[in-house]
């Protein structure tokens, strides 16, 4: 897999002002443990520093107390003074985001699995081709003018659908409030059809989107982060994807079912 493995830390993250004064408060210590552990979490998440269990499952409070292993209270404490300190933010749907992420984020070594991963589909394809070449018929003249014309004909049906594809991305995008006028963001986000490692792109991009939307979250970035997430744990098809989704949701519910359990209510 090419998850990310390690986060930059500053190594003057002390000298902060905020950092200063937050460890003048009570459970200071805790505080900045917790700090550090949602960087990190940050980084396992690689969504451009939002911090979340699945892309339509955002982490409570109760959650976190259990995967840090921490109080509750000690965990609302300590997101509510980082809220305070502007060191992270809340969206409408409750996601939390490291704020200015990009000062923590491993970008070099975002790029080089980014290129990895790129080099690697790249050789998938020259397999997949390699094995086509060697299903076709061998004839003497194998590259007389029926031969051209095949080819020709299948460069222009794979042009065809490229252009289809571009298009149910492109329509989606304009339709669902993302930006009609934002050429930019609409061809950067184009750009994943050819530079990424699925295997069906448009189907996942088409797949980003709609969770985008779902979270009300229509912006490139959001959306970049979901494929990020998506290609640095190699869940390359939409089916891989929902495999996923479906197993962090029962994740979820045997985590709730943990919080919600009481041993007097619940006892034999």
């Amino acid at each position: 897999m090419g998850n990310l493995k390690w986060i930059k830390l500053d190594i003057s993250m002390f000298d902060d002002e905020k950092v200063k004064l937050i460890e003048q408060m009570p459970e200071s210590d805790t505080i900045l443990i917790i700090w550090i552990k949602l960087l990190t979490q940050a980084g396992k998440t690689n969504a451009n520093g939002y911090i979340y269990l699945s892309e339509n499952i955002p982490f409570t409070e109760e959650m976190l107390a259990t995967i840090f292993g921490r109080p509750l209270n000690t965990v609302r404490l300590a997101l509510r003074t980082l809220s305070d300190f502007g060191m992270i933010q809340f969206d409408e749907d409750s996601f939390i985001q490291i704020t200015n992420w990009e000062k923590h984020q491993n970008v070099e070594g975002m790029e080089r699995i980014r290129q990895q991963n790129k080099l690697r589909k790249q050789k998938q394809r020259d397999r997949e081709k390699a094995k086509k070449l060697e299903q076709k018929p061998k004839n003497v003249t194998s590259r007389d003018c029926h031969a051209t014309e095949e080819e020709r004909r299948e460069k222009k049906e794979d042009k065809e659908e490229e252009l289809q594809h571009t298009s149910e991305i492109i329509q989606f995008w304009d339709k669902n409030g993302f930006g009609v006028n934002n050429i930019h963001a609409k061809k950067q986000l184009l750009l994943w059809l050819d530079d990424s490692s699925f295997k069906e792109p448009s189907k996942v991009i088409l797949k980003a989107l709609n969770i985008a939307c779902e979270n009300d979250a229509r912006r490139l970035k959001y959306t970049e982060g979901i494929l990020k997430n998506w290609e640095n744990e190699s869940l390359l098809t939409v089916e891989e994807i929902d495999n996923s989704q479906n197993k962090r949701q029962k994740q979820v519910e045997s985590v709730s079912n943990i919080i919600d359990y009481n041993p007097v209510r619940d006892r034999f």
